[in-house]
């Protein structure tokens, strides 16, 4: 390896992480901070090269596919219970769309977020919480996500990336290992971003009136099902590594306080409703006689 060539292929990988802003964990203001301008902050930094508007269409589109594809728990007192608590966090978040929750009847453990404020929770993770606490961590996570305008940085990430990968091309005994690069500069980036929405969306648990150690337990609980997937593999961060910030973060910038909410009895009652719901039925469409 001559001494030209690694210099262009160390130009073109410094190049790469500085473009999408992966040089170590996002950068803290003192806002970010300070629980009492939650709501008046913005939280979203970084290249976007989505405006909101682009954001919200396409979370839109994306949400009509979902639509299509999945079976949605439909029973009332399930659903506004849900949207219930999703409004009150909702209320203490620096969200900048309109949150819509989506509870999928699914036997899988799962929730996700799309762009422009789409979240969606299977009943299979919502039988799995322990109270109202977890619950309300699960939605305070999406939100989080909305706010750091989680999926459209990421894309944006990955344009970035794109636009730079071929020109080790020029030198072609670097195309493979500047394409791993690439690889791993796009994992750190997401593991980045969930830790961002760990940062905040126990933030916004906390001025919702929660007990802080339920999102610990939250993030534990939707964690353990990666277990059987490599650590270098997986997009979450390690689990030890998340609680270890999260506790950090408890203790600096979140004042003990006395009689925060674990549970509520609205919970208890939705979690028997929940166990008691039949799986949902997609009719069929008609069939058509040819004469």
């Amino acid at each position: 390896m001559s001494r030209q060539h690694f210099h262009i292929y160390g130009v073109l990988i410094v190049g790469l992480l500085a473009a999408t802003g992966t040089v170590g964990q996002s950068a803290r203001s003192k806002s970010d901070a300070d629980i009492d301008l939650i709501g008046n902050r913005k939280v979203a930094r970084g290249p976007n090269l989505y405006s909101p508007e682009r954001e919200i269409e396409l979370g839109n589109n994306l949400a009509a596919i979902i639509e299509k594809s999945s079976k949605f728990i439909n029973d009332d007192a399930v659903t506004e219970y849900v949207n219930g608590v999703a409004q009150k966090v909702e209320q203490n978040s620096d969200k900048h769309a309109g949150i819509t929750i989506k509870l999928i009847d699914s036997e899988e453990s799962k929730s996700f977020t799309l762009p422009g404020g789409h979240q969606y929770i299977t009943k299979g993770m919502l039988l799995r919480l322990q109270n109202e606490g977890e619950l309300a961590s699960a939605l305070a996570r999406g939100i989080a996500h909305t706010a750091l305008r989680s999926n459209t940085r990421l894309a944006t990430q990955t344009e970035l990336a794109v636009w730079v990968e071929p020109f080790p091309v020029m030198v072609p005994v670097y195309e493979n290992a500047a394409r791993r690069t690439s690889a791993l500069v796009k994992l750190k980036e997401k593991r980045d971003s969930e830790l961002d929405a760990d940062y905040f969306g126990i933030q916004y648990l906390y001025k919702s009136g929660y007990d802080t150690k339920c999102f610990l337990d939250f993030v534990a609980l939707a964690t353990d099902g990666d277990k059987n997937v490599p650590t270098i593999l997986r997009t979450d961060p390690p689990l030890p590594q998340r609680l270890e910030l999260l506790e950090k973060e408890v203790t600096r910038i979140l004042p003990k306080r006395a009689g925060a909410v674990i549970s509520t009895t609205e919970f208890q009652e939705f979690r028997s409703r929940i166990q008691t719901l039949k799986p949902a039925i997609i009719p069929s469409e008609p069939t058509t006689k040819s004469n």
